[in-house]
């Protein structure tokens, strides 16, 4: 049986320490969807348009589930949508968005295609990528990137942590991120702003699940703090900046409470899960790690935030 234990804000860094010690992360993970064919966005108004790069896994696609059936699939109300909507004014000739993430994506299916639910010309996500930059440079704005949740994504199964499942999973993180960071940035070049994200902590939800939950919940928002920061500094290395996602859904924020319907006084980072992704939804919609419409534009907000202006 598992003790609740009341911690104060400032000993997360002392749980981050030590998971990066142990072991890293627990944070948003993205389920396979059925394979798909990823086909280039068609070109925007204008006869010389700039494009907008999305990379990833299932958030770079918004992915949320259906209220119907609880699939998850694809949607025009992602992060990425919403940033094409924020930016696109600043482009005369017309700024065109391709989406070229795929549901489940790890580092190492990107890298490498083994293990995609998705088929890319090339192989793999990152070749297509690459090629599609190398085609179009002169012409590329902006580029995103969010990857990394699904290398853990099955390391809290059934309301524990396991530290043996993270540590193999960011042994792969820091083996692959890299590769697909320096790939990208070479192909790129200096020109195009590149912004990645790092990750909220859907697990939070268990906290609401009673003093086992809680507990489940600390430990993964300290495991979280730990991959978040290995994100970033593997960003900063190839000059990435960083949508601070985390920050932006309070993810560490246990002093701070609010109201949730339904479940009383909640820490705020717990109300944010609740009320920014599919978490704490009744089936068949949830729980889904995914976040929804709002989350998205949080998440887009955060990427605002760390892009600046684009454009003329």
């Amino acid at each position: 049986m598992h003790r609740h234990i009341v911690r104060s804000a400032r000993t997360l860094p002392l749980l981050a320490s030590a998971a990066l010690s142990a072991a890293l992360a627990v944070s948003v993970a993205t389920p396979a969807m059925a394979a798909t064919s990823w086909t280039p966005a068609s070109a925007g108004s204008g006869s010389s348009p700039e494009y907008y790069v999305a990379l990833g896994d299932s958030l770079s696609v918004g992915v949320q589930p259906s209220p119907q059936t609880g699939a998850s699939q694809p949607t025009d109300q992602g992060y990425a949508d919403d940033l094409l909507a924020h930016y696109q004014a600043a482009f005369p000739g017309g700024l065109t968005l391709v989406k070229m993430g795929c549901s489940g994506e790890t580092t190492a299916s990107m890298l490498t295609g083994s293990g995609s639910s998705c088929t890319y010309p090339g192989g793999s996500q990152l070749a297509a990528a690459l090629a599609f930059i190398s085609a179009h440079r002169s012409n590329i704005a902006l580029i995103t990137i969010d990857i990394g949740a699904n290398d853990v994504d099955n390391c809290a199964a059934g309301g524990t942590i396991s530290l043996s499942c993270i540590a193999s999973g960011v042994a792969t993180i820091q083996s692959d991120l890299p590769k697909i960071l320096s790939a990208i940035r070479s192909a790129a070049g200096d020109g195009p702003v590149i912004a990645g994200m790092n990750l909220y902590d859907p697990f939070l939800q268990d906290y609401l699940t009673g003093p086992a939950g809680q507990q489940v919940a600390w430990e993964s928002a300290g495991l979280a703090v730990a991959l978040n920061s290995m994100l970033a500094i593997n960003y900063g290395l190839y000059g990435v900046q960083v949508a601070d996602v985390s920050g932006t859904f309070s993810t560490t924020d246990f002093l701070d409470t609010t109201q949730l319907p339904g479940s009383g006084t909640v820490p705020v980072n717990v109300a944010r899960i609740c009320q920014w992704t599919w978490m704490c939804a009744a089936s068949p919609a949830g729980p889904n790690i995914h976040a929804n419409a709002t989350g998205y534009q949080e998440i887009a907000t955060a990427f605002e935030a760390a892009i600046g202006n684009l454009g003329s």
